[in-house]
């Protein structure tokens, strides 16, 4: 069972960035990559040889196989619907969010592994994002706690339909699409050094430590969807087909979602970036607020 969950997710990350890409072509009138491009571009690098700087130590080929493990690692912890979690514990959504973190250390660190300016400029940038984000995590867990009365994710993400639900799905969309560098935090397609962020971070990185990178953010990306979904909809009451079709048409809709927003917003200049995500962060606390002040009524 293990090894079937963790052949899904390695199987249906890349899915979600070719669906955005889609949904941003329809937008703009244009036909666009296939779906299944970054498919094809994880099998092309592969398939290449790796350029090491001669600054770099092993860890610069190391970390990114240690952000990987650790994403793939949250991902098991995230309940899946009908199938539930990998693993499953108390206090295993804080577990979820340190390894997130570890994800992020270890893309930092290869990034300055190269003394490149620009890298560490990203790396800066990253982990300046990751302060509110991670803030806004914890707000969002501690509302699910309150309102459910337990600290494990299967229990956790049983929403009651409400006002608190829907200021929760808002602050953890925002958080999504600051921890995966979409738009208006980051642009992935851009290539102006001086406005790059997780891209700055990996441009001296080639053949198969790239693929590792591009699949480990496709697969956080689906991690975050999943999370998302789970948040909202109440899975564990609806029958097991019903529960994996919700789950689905949950995880598509979020991906449209994020299409559309990369679609019909410009990325913010880095002065309201703090902004957004300090909403995000108050979005999460309102809820926890709304499931305290409810269960005490």
């Amino acid at each position: 069972m293990m090894i079937v969950r963790l052949l899904l997710w390695v199987a249906l990350a890349p899915l979600l960035p070719g669906l955005i890409n889609k949904v941003k072509a329809w937008v703009a009138g244009r036909r666009g990559p296939p779906v299944l491009q970054l498919y094809y571009d994880l099998i092309r690098l592969w398939q290449k040889g790796v350029v090491l700087s001669t600054l770099a130590s092993p860890v610069f080929v190391l970390a990114p196989a240690v952000a990987w493990v650790a994403l793939a690692g949250a991902a098991f912890l995230v309940p899946l619907g009908p199938m539930g979690a990998g693993l499953s514990f108390r206090g295993d959504g804080l577990l979820m969010i340190y390894l997130l973190a570890l994800a992020r250390f270890s893309t930092a660190w290869a990034a300055l592994e190269t003394g490149s300016a620009f890298e560490g400029m990203g790396s800066a940038r990253e982990v300046s994002y990751a302060v509110l984000t991670e803030a806004a995590m914890f707000a969002a867990l501690l509302s699910l706690a309150v309102q459910t009365g337990s600290v494990s994710l299967v229990t956790m993400l049983s929403p009651v339909p409400g006002a608190g639900t829907a200021l929760l799905a808002a602050g953890l969309f925002i958080v999504l699409l600051a921890e995966n560098c979409r738009v208006p935090f980051d642009d992935p397609h851009t290539h102006l050094e001086l406005t790059m962020i997780h891209e700055a971070m990996v441009l001296d990185h080639s053949g198969p430590p790239l693929a590792v990178i591009l699949h480990g953010a496709s697969m956080k990306l689906l991690l975050f969807t999943v999370l998302l979904t789970a948040a909202v909809l109440p899975l564990g009451s609806l029958p097991p087909l019903w529960a994996a079709a919700a789950l689905a048409g949950g995880v598509l809709l979020v991906t449209l979602g994020v299409g559309l927003a990369e679609s019909l917003l410009a990325r913010f200049s880095f002065r309201r970036v703090p902004l957004l995500l300090t909403m995000a962060f108050l979005l999460c606390l309102f809820s926890l607020l709304v499931a305290w002040k409810g269960g005490a009524t």
